[in-house]
């Protein structure tokens, strides 16, 4: 194993900076925290796929959790943050690419994120990525891409269905965040190891097999709950912010003179499309 593949990871900010560049000369800059997400998010990943850490993971299962929760929660969630719809439009306008955007409609984005995060964790399956590199390489790529999709279905900048709206959301995360700690518990009550793979590992660092796995859902469930917390503070600060804004919407439109449906207001400013209301309300057309 080489340095090579978190090397062309981190390369991967070429063309994203490329991009930005792009937008901001044409007055559509990509706020800058989301540039540091997307280059935030490209690091984390190449350091879980560093060789380092993937002769760890080879050994210990808590590792490779660990390896797994970078590419699959924190990379993916970077990534995503780093999005915008301009930044994105390119891609998607290529057919094979743009097909991809029904992955992250919010019910088919978790039932496949976690059809795959179970699928992989099978004992046949996680100790068959173990023992062929190749299929190793899928199984990483799938908790990022499917990590990805999961994430675009709930931050992500493509356009939402009309039902998806903040208690949605709030359901979508606790279903998230629920599905991984059944796992967690899991691998915590089983009583015996899902992965004898690690016995060599394991007494190389003198650690019992099912103390190793043990150790692998506590920190899965311990990174979960961070997250979970960050997403709920997220959720309230969201819907604070919405109805304030949706408020000044509505105060606006009645100093210009101008009715304004509430429910309108509110499609706008979830959408992120407040500003935009706000200049149609100022044109000639909407007196």
């Amino acid at each position: 194993m080489t340095y090579a593949l978190p090397i062309l990871v981190v390369l991967l900010w070429l063309p994203y900076r490329a991009r930005t560049r792009e937008l901001a000369a044409s007055d559509r800059p990509v706020p800058t925290w989301r540039q540091g997400c997307f280059a935030g998010g490209l690091i984390v990943l190449a350091i879980a796929l560093s060789p380092p850490v993937g002769k760890l993971s080879d050994q210990l299962l808590v590792a490779h959790m660990a390896e797994h929760l970078l590419i699959g929660d924190i990379a993916a969630l970077l990534i995503v943050l780093g999005f915008t719809g301009p930044l994105l439009a390119p891609l998607l306008r290529i057919k094979w690419i743009g097909w991809l955007r029904v992955l992250t409609h919010p019910v088919l984005a978790v039932v496949l994120w976690a059809l795959n995060f179970y699928a992989w964790h099978l004992p046949v399956l996680y100790q068959a990525a173990l023992r062929h590199e190749a299929l190793h390489a899928l199984e990483h790529a799938t908790f990022l891409g499917f990590g990805i999709a999961v994430w675009m279905g709930l931050l992500g900048p493509l356009p939402k269905p009309d039902w998806f709206g903040n208690g949605a959301r709030l359901i979508y995360i606790v279903a998230v965040r629920l599905i991984g700690t059944v796992l967690a518990n899991a691998m915590i009550f089983a009583g015996s190891a899902f992965y004898p793979y690690y016995q060599a590992g394991d007494a190389h660092w003198h650690i019992g097999s099912l103390a190793d796995q043990i150790s692998a859902a506590g920190l899965m469930m311990v990174e979960e709950s961070l997250l979970t917390i960050g997403l709920f503070c997220w959720l309230f600060l969201k819907v604070a912010r919405e109805g304030e804004e949706r408020q000044e919407l509505l105060e606006f439109a009645a100093a210009q003179g101008v009715e304004l449906d509430e429910r309108r207001a509110a499609r706008a400013v979830a959408a992120g499309r407040g500003d935009e209301l706000r200049r149609r309300l100022t044109a000639p057309a909407a007196i």
